[in-house]
């Protein structure tokens, strides 16, 4: 039975719920203040279920958290009215497997509400029979009320600190992540660099005795020490376009490189930009008439540029070589020059295979060479146009292109004055 009437209970309640609640154990401990009971349960409202989240006096029955299934009967009952006092016999007390018949007890149930909406139920019970009276009910009613918002709080704040444990475990795992991937990182870089280094010495050990195969086969080659017949001439032509052709190769490792290394410097001066193109265009006349291909030099402007001249005739270079790579046998490249107030430009066409705009983000990237029959019959690095990008952003420049496939391509630099 109540402690207190009805009207002291009003009154007394403010001030009794005034502190906060910092578990399960003191919702009923202050309940205690109010009422008499032995047992006391707090359970949350499923669709088709009860659910117990607190418990004053522990069940050998049942544990925390355990649910316990209702019919529409005893939904009808949890979803709407108010407190009431039930006896051990009644439906909801074995459904909650809180008695059975043999005990003999007293049970009062109220409803836990928010803005009308019920979520859950509070039952008392008291090892008597006919131990409560409406008045009982009437206080655990006025109490639930309160205790209602007291709840939300608790598993708002438990909500809280769930969220709040994710985040900072979240933060941790992150931290750690982080730290995992900085590691890796590093010796990426560590592997990286050491990988460079070896490119590095293994390309000058490798141009040293070319350098020399070379030269052995230019003597050899000019008959200074006795004619050759026409297969040893062919033998020795094929030496040197081989061993040209390598140390094209090892020059671009050498200077990717450095590239990487942030070794590659460039050194300006002033030159005349016709004199730059006439010199790649006679150095690559043998590889053009090889395939009966003409380069033309489509205008004759002529202007002084302030740039690094090798860089410049490197660039040239990798554009009309690769230009008479892919052109088909007895066709053209054209070279363009022109200039304005703040920049100046090198284009390069040709009228080969072309490549598909969807490859044009590609083509710059380190060793990507695109597969087609025609590219299989050319060897290289995959490097030529990834050095040239290089060099021209050493420049400040940027480098574009223009092509479809099987309608040729125009490489165009822009190099600011």
């Amino acid at each position: 039975m109540s402690l207190l009437t009805i009207e002291k209970t009003l009154k007394y309640l403010p001030k009794l719920f005034e502190t906060d609640i910092k578990g399960q154990i003191d919702i009923f401990r202050k309940l205690e203040k109010l009422l008499v009971f032995n047992e006391g349960f707090i359970y949350y409202a499923n669709p088709d279920s009860l659910q117990l989240k607190y418990c004053y006096r522990k069940h050998n029955g049942y544990n925390i958290d355990d649910i316990f299934s209702i019919n529409s009967k005893l939904k009808d009952f949890v979803f709407s009215g108010n407190g009431s006092i039930i006896d051990n016999n009644d439906s909801l007390i074995s459904a909650l497997r809180l008695t059975d018949i043999t005990d003999n007890k007293s049970f009062i149930v109220s409803k836990l509400s928010i803005k009308s909406t019920i979520f859950g139920i509070v039952i008392l019970s008291a090892s008597k029979s006919d131990f409560y009276k409406q008045e009982d009910a009437d206080v655990l009613n006025a109490a639930c009320s309160i205790i209602s918002y007291l709840l939300k709080d608790i598993e708002l704040s438990n909500v809280f600190k769930i969220q709040l444990k994710a985040l900072k475990d979240g933060i941790i795992e992150k931290n750690n992540a982080y730290k995992v991937i900085k590691e890796q990182n590093e010796k990426i870089l560590e592997a990286d660099k050491v990988k460079n280094e070896f490119l590095a010495n293994i390309s000058h050990e490798l141009r040293t005795p070319l350098n020399s195969i070379l030269g052995f086969a230019d003597i050899l080659g000019a008959q200074l020490y006795g004619n050759l017949n026409s297969k040893q001439e062919d033998y020795i032509n094929d030496i040197k376009a081989s061993g040209t052709h390598l140390l094209g190769m090892i020059n671009e490792i050498l200077d990717m490189s450095k590239i990487e290394a942030n070794a590659m410097k460039i050194v300006k001066s002033r030159f005349w930009i016709s004199r730059a193109v006439n010199e790649v265009k006679n150095i690559l006349m043998p590889l053009a008439l090889k395939k009966g291909i003409t380069i033309n030099v489509v205008n004759d402007d002529d202007f002084e540029v302030f740039a690094d001249y090798q860089k410049i005739q490197q660039i040239l270079y990798n554009l009309v070589s690769n230009a008479i790579k892919y052109s088909p046998e007895n066709d053209a490249v054209d070279i363009a020059v022109s200039a304005d107030d703040t920049c100046f430009r090198i284009a390069v066409h040709d009228n080969g295979i072309g490549i598909d705009p969807k490859y044009h983000g590609k083509i710059f990237a380190k060793f990507v060479q695109l597969d087609s029959a025609f590219t299989k019959k050319e060897s290289s690095t995959g490097l030529g146009l990834t050095i040239t990008k290089e060099l021209v952003e050493l420049h400040e420049g940027k480098i574009s292109l223009i092509s479809e496939v099987n309608n040729g391509s125009t490489f165009i630099v822009e190099i600011p004055f």
